[in-house]
């Protein structure tokens, strides 16, 4: 009977030692995630990221934290994932939240290179917006506009790519308009609506709510595409500002602490989840273009809008930080 006992002992020893251990994707995670937003909660990148993040939790078995970190240029979201070392915390952000941080600021508080895309989620939509009070319906209609009342016009827009991206458009069509600076994008949304500012380049989440009301007008988007849900908008390159192209990449970055099998399932269970019609009827609604992608062709991308920040800040004169 002992010796019976040991054999079967030693049996499920051996099965134990020829098993496959589990793989770091599928052991991961192993307690909460948190995916540092940094944006304010009601924009589209963070309705997008709670999204997410419901059917996240749903297929991690953990829960799925959203912490909004606005403010700073994004420096304070940047710097909450690479100081944490923690492969359970990462960014849910705009690429051109750090994509133009080289030509806005003369240091940066991080290494780029620190930062790992692991999933493209969506394409924020960009709008090119006016207030209603403003008598134009094309994009052609304000530049005229602006051009024959030089000075007299103003705008607004979010700090990052979107705002060089208007500046060299200004430089480039020979433009005088004034910039008027706001630290809260939606406070830059309501003045648009009561007329105080004359455009506003942001987010189409933000002006949402004041396009609906009659009191905003939406010229043009700058992505690259034109929106689904919007088919009577043109982009910028259709209204015949090829200048203005620029996509709102939106994803999950994170350290290189997070593995690439962690990477790999985080990107493939995104893009399962995006394949949802209901996800994808909610995320348009916000303005944005569901494109699901892994970590390799988000960096593709990420890449592709360095370049065209590049090319801007050549135009506007601007070296980059080293």
């Amino acid at each position: 009977m002992i010796r019976r006992s040991f054999f079967a002992l030693c049996l499920c020893a051996l099965a134990l030692a020829v098993s496959p251990a589990p793989s770091s994707a599928q052991s991961w995670p192993t307690r909460p995630v948190r995916f540092i937003v940094p944006l304010g909660p009601g924009s589209g990148v963070d309705i997008t990221a709670r999204l997410f993040a419901d059917r996240l939790s749903q297929k991690w078995g953990q829960p799925v934290v959203i912490e909004n970190k606005p403010g700073g240029d994004s420096f304070i979201a940047i710097t909450t994932v690479l100081n944490a070392h923690d492969d359970h915390v990462m960014l849910f952000i705009p690429a051109s939240s750090f994509t133009a941080h080289a030509y806005l600021h003369e240091t940066l508080p991080y290494k780029p290179d620190d930062l790992v895309p692991i999933a493209r989620v969506t394409n924020t939509l960009i709008a090119i917006a006016v207030s209603s009070q403003v008598p134009v319906k094309t994009l052609a209609d304000m530049v005229k506009m602006a051009r024959e009342q030089p000075g007299k016009l103003n705008w607004a827009s979010v700090t990052g790519a979107n705002e060089l991206l208007f500046d060299a458009f200004l430089k480039t069509e020979k433009l005088e308009m004034a910039k008027v600076p706001y630290k809260n994008p939606v406070d830059a949304a309501n003045d648009l609506a009561e007329g105080r500012i004359q455009s506003y380049v942001s987010a189409y989440a933000i002006v949402r709510p004041r396009v609906d009301a009659g009191k905003v007008t939406v010229l043009a988007l700058t992505n690259n595409k034109r929106a689904p849900q919007f088919p009577n908008i043109p982009t910028a390159a259709e209204a015949g500002y090829p200048s203005l192209a620029f996509d709102g990449l939106v994803g999950i970055v994170g350290t290189k602490e997070v593995s690439q099998a962690a990477r790999d399932r985080i990107a493939a269970d995104v893009k399962e989840i995006a394949a949802d019609p209901e996800i994808v009827k909610k995320l348009e609604a916000t303005g944005q273009v569901v494109s699901a992608g892994d970590g390799k062709e988000f960096a593709k991308e990420i890449d592709e809008q360095h370049a065209v920040v590049v090319k801007i800040g050549q135009t506007l004169g601007i070296k980059p930080a080293q």
